[in-house]
């Protein structure tokens, strides 16, 4: 399995980077989320205020618009055999009381996902298509692997055995604002982590290059306009460009 390719941080500057080489994704034989039902955790107290709780409730929106829409119909060109990608469902959303670590190691996600999951019934269980989203407030870094959010990226997705996840640590930063205002960085930078979730839940067996890595990382900070939502432009093998 491939380790995790996380949203590269943009220091003080938005135009992307150019792929190493030409991209073109070829598909390992996992698995695909092929209709996502999406969950997503808000972590911690921090979310009830403002200005985190109108960013919460604008997460949710655009979840509910985001798993209908154009967005997922262009990743129709990557159905293989057995998964054939199309609308997905915003299955729901939950503040999780407390305070987090200041520092959050990805074995800790691994945790706090199963405990939601085992404590909340309003949290949907692991399944074949199910994909958690765990959003961190504002003063909490991410750490993967030694990395950190917000110094080395700005989110990533991975598989802990049956739990497909996406972990997004609060924009606090110019390099993972990308010039952008805080809620159009966190739709761009999540809508990256889904497309990425959906071609690939499992870094490296699904929809990959192993120049380039993901969907996403190919167009990382290429965004457009969708139905007023700022969402990043993905690759597409078929066209041989970023749309």
């Amino acid at each position: 399995m491939k380790a995790p390719s996380p949203i590269q941080i943009v220091p003080l500057r938005t135009e992307a980077l150019a792929p190493a080489a030409t991209p073109q994704l070829t598909y390992r034989g996992g698995p695909l989320l092929a209709s996502p039902q999406v969950f997503l955790l808000f972590w911690g107290d921090a979310w009830t205020q403002e200005p985190q709780a109108t960013l919460m409730r604008q997460m949710n929106d655009f979840f509910d618009f985001v798993l209908t829409s154009a967005l997922m119909d262009q990743l129709a060109e990557y159905d293989v055999p057995n998964f054939t990608i199309g609308h997905g469902t915003h299955a729901g959303s939950l503040n999780v009381a407390g305070t987090p670590p200041p520092t959050v190691a990805d074995t800790e996600i691994h945790q706090f996902i199963r405990d939601q999951v085992a404590a909340n019934s309003t949290v949907i269980q692991p399944g074949p298509t199910t994909l958690y989203f765990v959003y961190l407030p504002p003063g909490v870094t991410s750490d993967l692997s030694g990395s950190e959010s917000c110094v080395n990226f700005c989110g990533y997705h991975d598989a802990d055995f049956d739990v497909y996840y996406a972990v997004m640590p609060y924009p606090g930063c110019p390099g993972c604002e990308g010039g952008l205002a805080v809620v159009d960085a966190l739709t761009s930078t999540s809508s990256h982590e889904l497309c990425e979730a959906v071609t690939d839940p499992v870094p490296g067996q699904g929809w990959y290059d192993d120049t380039n890595g993901e969907i996403g990382d190919i167009c990382a900070w290429q965004t457009k306009q969708l139905d007023g939502y700022t969402v990043q432009l993905e690759w597409s093998n078929s066209q041989g460009a970023c749309v």
